[in-house]
This record gives C-alpha cells, structure tokens and sequence, in this order.
C-alpha cells in the first residue's frame, strides 16, 4: 500500500468519523492500525438438496472482503475512496438463488478452464476429450457445472499480521468430461497493507487440462453506480488474441499499436469502445485476451492498473501468468437486480481475469495448460487497492 491511502484512513479516523458495520460506511481506525482479525462465518443460505452455504467475512489494512463458500464468489469486496469513504467495489447478489440461477459468474472461482475451449473438445497424449459445452457450441469456465457452482470446503486462517481463508475442491476423474481427479486449493489472502492476494494449486492423478481464475467484475464507483466506460485502464501487453464470432481465438497474435485495443499508455474505457472496429463488433465491446509483455514469470508482475478518476480508487494487478481477459460486461442487459438494488446494464462492471490464453489446448503456440501427475499447478495473483 502507498503512503497516501495510509495518510487519507489515518486522518479519517482522526477527524472522528462515524464507524459503520462491515457492510458500507466509513473508514473505522481498527481497519487500518491493528491487524485484522479472525475470519466472521455465518449461514447466507441453502440449496435445494438442504446444502449449507456460509458467508465468510475478513477485514484488513483497510479491505473488506465477504466470501461465499459457493463458487469460492467473492460476494463483497469494501474499499475506500480518497475521503474514507467505503463502497462495495465488486458486482453481485444479496441472495444465495441469484447466484445459483445466474450466468454472469459474478465473483467466482473459475475452474477447471478459465474462459473457452472450441467445441468443448481438445487433445492430449493422442486422445480427444468431449468437456462440458455451454456457451453456444462452446465451453466456457468449465461447463455447466464448473467450480462457481461447487460448494467448497474453507478454513479460515490468520498468519503473522495477514488474514485470509483456504478453499478446498476435489474434482472427480471425469467430471464435466476432464480427465483426472483434480485436487485444488484456493487461498484468499489480505495482507496487513489491504493486499488481496490469490494463490492456486492443484494436482492431478491423470494428464489434464487446468486453468484457474477469478471473476470478480469490478466497478471503482461502486457497485450499481453506473457504467465504469469513465473509469482509465492501463494494460502492459502490446498484443491481444483476436477471436472468431464465438469469441474462440484465431491463434493470431495481434499488435495493439494503432487500434481501440491499445492500453499500453491508459485511456478511458469508453474513449473507443464504440468504434466499429470488427472485433469489437462482434463481442460488443471489449471480451478479449490480452498478450502481456512480460509472459509467464515465476513471480507476480505489475500488469494492470484501474483508475477511477471520481473516487480516487484504484487497482493494481500483478501475476504471474501470461495474460489478462478484459471482459467489458458487454452482455449485463439490465435484467440484474445488485444489492444496492440497482439493475445492472452494459458497461456497469468489468472483468479483468488472469490466466493462460483462452483455447490453448488447442493451439501448439500458446503456453501450455497441461498438468501432469507429480507437478504442481501454482498461480498468484496479487489485488493492491489505492487512492
């Protein structure tokens, strides 16, 4: 964290601000001046089959974050704007069936396959394998019943001065028609900066595919405040995958330079998101992998900062994987009720997923996915939060 997001909670605090519950309100001095505490667990509801689902709530250096033991969906995540003041930053729901009934995968833990495989079909070792399709012909997130929709096993833990929660999912041989028993684990960390810090693992028992990511749609302004089209982005790629009309990608490697997919130097989002640029046509906006200059590293790298010029918040991306899906939210259609009871339109939120290139079964030149018995699959990515 900057000195100046320390400076603007501390005199907060100073100037005797009202302190709020963990749900909205203004910056309290225990958020900033004394470690976080034990992770909060209560009921947030049932499924069908009489399943618990439970809403884990942590706080530290200045971050909020509410976490659903369904999906691993981050339900809520709290920070504050140059004055203080906190707002929820990430688009959800307030109920447990809005998120079971839902597509948009708002918040989740994405897995096996992060984004899309053609036909849901893919080769490895000389065999082809059929997966889950769920998005038109293809597959997306890992199917009809990926891990968003998987209640998963969480403890919570405190280490030193950072709090955070361990999600575990063990994924059968065969399920959503992935080959292996997959065993993963997600942690979510905060650090005693207001760092949100995910690290992945998972082993397999047989050759598969995996890539894992979250979804979290941010809007700085806040949840149900309007579209984040105002809001500067900056990329560190210089190369974007263009796709096919089923968002697939072609396998080309396109430059940026000279086009409405150039974020090396940051712009507004909605500067040109309406040019008739083909690509842009056909996602209705921005739903694209972007190339990051650095490839895949062995430690998190800063790749990505998101500006809200109103507020002041800020959001800072580093990874170590090769790539970064912006997904504009082209596709919210106004029938999406938040907590805040704001619907939802085009442009209202934004995703940034960190992650192998989409399709990368199927294209010998994108980095590997594959995952094989006696290796580790491991992936960090770290959320700074500023004003």
């Amino acid at each position: 964290m900057e000195l100046n997001r320390r400076t603007v909670i501390a005199g907060a605090a100073a100037a005797g601000m009202a302190a709020t519950t963990l749900g909205s309100g203004t910056a309290q001095a225990a958020d900033r001046n004394s470690p976080g505490g034990r992770p909060v667990k209560e009921l947030f509801g049932r499924l069908a089959d009489g399943t618990k689902v439970h809403r884990w709530s942590l706080a530290n250096g200045g971050t909020r974050l509410k976490v659903l033991s369904y999906g691993g969906i981050v339900q809520s995540l709290e920070i504050p704007d140059r004055h203080g003041r906190y707002v929820n930053v990430s688009l959800g729901y307030d109920n447990l069936e809005a998120y079971v009934k839902g597509t948009t995968f708002f918040g989740a833990t994405i897995g096996r396959y992060g984004n899309r495989i053609a036909k849901g079909r893919f080769t490895l070792d000389g065999k082809t394998y059929q997966v889950s399709v769920n998005d038109g012909e293809n597959s997306l997130h890992g199917g009809a019943q990926g891990f968003n929709t998987k209640v998963w096993d969480i403890e919570p833990f405190t280490s030193g001065s950072d709090v955070g929660l361990r999600m575990y999912y063990t994924s059968a041989d065969g399920e959503m028609g992935y080959p292996g028993t997959l065993r993963a684990t997600v942690t979510y960390t905060l650090t005693r900066h207001g760092d949100w810090r995910i690290d992945y693992e998972a082993t397999t028992d047989k050759p598969t595919v995996v890539n894992l990511t979250n979804h979290t749609y941010y809007n700085l302004a806040g949840e149900g405040s309007g579209t984040i089209y105002g809001h500067e982005l900056w990329l560190a790629a210089g190369r974007y995958t263009p796709t096919d009309s089923g968002l697939i990608p072609t396998g080309e490697l396109a430059r940026v330079a000279g086009t409405p997919f150039d974020f090396t130097r940051g712009k507004p989002i909605g500067r040109d998101i309406r040019v008739g640029h083909p690509q842009l046509v056909t996602a209705k906006g921005f739903d694209h992998n972007f190339v990051l200059d650095k490839g895949v590293t062995a430690a998190p790298v800063h790749v990505v900062t998101l500006r809200d010029p109103e507020s002041g918040r800020t959001l800072k991306i580093s990874t170590d994987q090769p790539g970064v899906q912006f997904y504009s939210g082209n596709f919210l259609d106004g029938t999406l009720v938040g907590p805040s009871g704001h619907t939802y339109r085009q442009g209202d939120g934004l995703a940034l997923e960190t992650q192998h290139f989409p399709d990368s079964p199927n294209h010998a030149d994108f980095p590997s996915t594959v995952l094989r018995p006696g290796q580790t699959y491991r992936s960090t990515t770290i959320h700074s939060f500023d004003v």
